[in-house]
């Protein structure tokens, strides 16, 4: 979505103030409050280029991480997205936290570590060698699956690629907590989950999570 199609998202970068509909953002809070005067200048952004400035620029970056979950047995094309979704979130700033195994999980890790962002690998078992080697922080919880409720929690959203009862499983608890939580590349769907056809507008959905803006239904 663009900042114009947004309201009208203004960045006004000599002030360090972001706005929108009459309202400033505080990076501190992430919470919106009204103007007490009129906004001048400024440049239109988008949700995505927000969000960088504010991980990168601001000086109060949002420290919660993006959960992003997924199939241990990847098809190419579900590989693929799953690089591109690592890359896209490291690229804005933002911290990756998944289950830190193979699949899915291994691919996110590439793309955060090829873009030089950190991700989090919460491990089912009670050994972090068993982390994939893309991983920045490997934790090694020993809560089995359980540890999926905490991934989901621990997110400030979600992306799923593909998957199956696992991830089902994890896109519940999502549901259940409120997590924001989008699908990709056939990832399960439940009711209130977001469907995306493409890595950018998931980013742009996590963007808007972030930002404390309404994110649009599928």
């Amino acid at each position: 979505m663009s900042a114009a199609g947004d309201g009208g998202l203004r960045l006004d970068r000599a002030t360090n103030r972001l706005s929108h509909g009459g309202r400033v953002f505080d990076p501190a809070l992430r919470t919106w409050s009204a103007m007490r005067e009129p906004a001048d200048g400024g440049e239109p952004v988008t949700p995505r280029e927000a969000v960088t400035w504010l991980q990168r620029e601001s000086g109060h970056p949002c420290r919660v991480p993006v959960a992003v979950l997924g199939t241990r047995d990847p098809t190419p094309q579900q590989h693929t997205t799953a690089v591109a979704v690592g890359e896209t979130l490291a690229g804005m700033g933002l911290t990756v936290v998944c289950g830190g195994l193979a699949g899915v999980m291994d691919a996110v890790c590439q793309g955060v570590a090829a873009a030089g962002g950190t991700s989090v690998g919460l491990l089912p078992e009670g050994d972090w060698a068993t982390a994939n080697p893309h991983v920045t922080i490997p934790i090694a919880t020993g809560l089995g699956v359980a540890r999926n409720a905490v991934i989901t929690r621990a997110g400030l959203a979600a992306i799923a690629v593909g998957g199956g009862h696992g991830t089902t499983s994890e896109v519940a608890y999502c549901r259940q907590f409120g997590t924001p939580i989008i699908a990709l590349a056939d990832a399960p769907v439940l009711s209130g989950v977001i469907q995306r056809d493409s890595v950018d507008a998931a980013a742009e959905d996590v963007a808007r999570a972030v930002l404390a803006l309404p994110i649009a239904p599928t």
